[in-house]
């Protein structure tokens, strides 16, 4: 065994011992570099193309998922359609977590360890957004000692049949269930559909259409058409009526003969209600679809009431959220790691801490104070505040003496 080969089971051996266990040598993926670029055409789309798209998804012998994964990826941009993601997903990814042993102590070892990964965040999206998507398939790999997770493109993998295309276009395929990295450097999260945004399509259609013709409508309103009658069989003034009519554009005035006649036509009788109406019944659909509400987006018919029955519902779909990632970490994720050597092995479990209501605490610990000592140290840890002892020493009440008794019964 040669120096070279010396110090690197040194450096590994220091490696698994700082991080408890995990063997961090460079690993370079196997499935992503496969994957060939290629350009998604972002011309307009109609629902026709929608539909041609799940045909392909839905095709009984040979599906592919990339004709409909190119309009998830187009529709994706849609600032309303972002936001209502976003509002609920980051809701989880910025939860706090922890370890858990079977008789619900926090196992602060297993919790440091997970913590210390940066990738965590980026797996709980990608669990996210296999409901949203449909599915994600994503491959661990370690780059200059430092862990990383990988998305498959979404484009190139067929989940129905466990296959990966490693161009999509090409009939070419790896069965990637049955590789020995399946479960281990490469994991699934499969929602079992086409995704949320599968029925989300057609509303984000239906918005860009409405807002396209809104600007047109805007420039046709604004800018009155003009009519200029002349004689149109005659070449040269049929010429200069032309050039007229482009110089009104940059001159309000211009000179024409008397045999013609020009006039502004009447210009349309609306202010645009129909596309603001189509407009604002997709973004309501877009957020019913989400959050299962319209939260924070009615300012005419809005309420309290009515904001916090909103706000439960999407609390609600939140939990839930977190439930599903909580069951991909303890029966994927935790046991992937323990195979590739980065955790030890464990029988804790993978839990998000629950948030306290801190307004609601603060009222319950004022109510209890009268009745109940409060420790400072509950009070500075929960709220911040620092205290010393009480303001006011209330005597405590004593048993009477027998010279006491005496006195009350005279």
């Amino acid at each position: 065994m040669n120096f070279h080969n010396i110090a690197l089971r040194t450096l590994a051996t220091l490696q698994a011992k700082i991080n408890n266990g995990a063997n961090l040598r460079d690993k370079r993926g196997n499935y992503a570099p496969m994957t060939v670029r290629k350009s998604v055409s972002m011309t307009r789309r109609d629902i026709a193309d929608l539909q041609r798209a799940r045909e392909l998804a839905l095709t009984a012998n040979n599906p592919k998922q990339y004709l409909l994964q190119d309009i998830f990826t187009i529709v994706s941009d849609d600032p309303h359609l972002t936001s209502q993601i976003n509002n609920r997903k980051e809701q989880t990814i910025a939860a706090g977590f922890e370890m858990r042993t079977a008789d619900k102590k926090i196992d602060s070892k297993m919790t440091d360890i997970l913590s210390e990964f940066d990738f965590i965040p980026d797996l709980l999206g990608y669990m996210l957004d296999s409901e949203n998507f449909g599915y994600s398939l994503v491959e661990l790999s370690v780059e200059d000692n430092r862990p990383k997770v990988e998305l498959i493109p979404r484009r190139n993998v067929v989940p129905d049949f466990g296959r990966f295309y490693p161009d999509a276009s090409y009939d070419n395929y790896l069965e990637y269930r049955q590789a020995k990295e399946y479960k281990r450097w490469l994991l699934e999260f499969n929602s079992g559909h086409l995704g949320m945004l599968n029925k989300a399509v057609p509303y984000v259609l239906f918005k860009k259409f409405a807002e396209s013709c809104w600007s047109e409508l805007c420039e046709i309103y604004g800018i009155p058409p003009r009519v200029l009658k002349t004689d149109t069989r005659d070449p040269q003034m049929l010429d200069n009526a032309e050039a007229m009519m482009r110089d009104i554009g940059a001159a309000a005035w211009f000179i024409i003969d008397s045999t013609e006649e020009f006039q502004f036509a009447q210009g349309v009788n609306t202010n645009g209600d129909v596309y603001s109406n189509l407009i604002g019944h997709a973004k309501n659909e877009i957020s019913m679809l989400f959050n299962g509400a319209i939260i924070g987006q009615d300012t005419k018919n809005g309420n309290e009431s009515k904001e916090k029955v909103s706000m439960e519902i999407a609390d609600r779909l939140v939990q839930a959220d977190r439930r599903m990632c909580e069951i991909y970490m303890n029966s994927l994720v935790i046991p992937a790691l323990y195979r590739i050597g980065w955790i030890p092995a464990t029988t804790s479990k993978f839990k998000f801490t629950a948030a306290e209501d801190l307004d609601k605490l603060f009222d319950m610990t004022v109510r209890v104070m009268p009745h109940k000592k409060v420790s400072d140290k509950f009070i500075k840890e929960k709220f911040g505040i620092e205290v010393e002892g009480d303001r006011f020493d209330t005597p405590q009440p004593s048993e009477p003496t027998k010279e006491d008794k005496k006195l009350n019964f005279r």
